[in-house]
């Protein structure tokens, strides 16, 4: 028996391999909870915001130093390394005018992507904003 005479099976399968190669995973972890923002990467969350990228800052520095350790933060304030649950997580903002700021939330542990930690910094950052 030819598994591929049966036209259903081959649709099946052909879908399968579609869905696969075509990068649907991006798709499916994006729609996993993440507030106002968007998956870019396996294991980046980004996002934007109605604040300045002074409030941003405070408000990440805030929220990180709470999850985890700050390692490193640089000194035009628009990048912070930390490390959050044995993950090395890395926050960039960067504003886009004076009221809008783009924030860009990655985490990695080891070599493995995290994208569960990245999306629970980044919703954390932008509610805290909202209070």
């Amino acid at each position: 028996m030819n598994i591929f005479r049966q036209p259903l099976m081959a649709v099946v399968m052909s879908l399968l391999l579609v869905s696969a190669f075509s990068g649907c995973i991006y798709l499916a972890v994006g729609a996993v909870g993440v507030v106002g923002g968007y998956v870019v990467s396996p294991d980046t969350v980004e996002g934007t915001s109605s604040h300045s990228l002074e409030e941003c800052w405070d408000s990440t520095k805030q929220i990180v130093g709470i999850m985890g350790k700050i390692v490193q933060e640089s000194p035009n304030g628009s990048q912070l390394d930390a490390m959050i649950n044995g993950a090395n997580v890395t926050v960039t903002l960067s504003s886009v005018n004076v009221s809008v700021t783009k924030i860009s939330v990655k985490a990695r542990k080891v070599f493995m992507p995290k994208i569960d930690i990245a999306q629970d910094v980044y919703t954390k950052i932008i509610n805290s904003m909202e209070k």
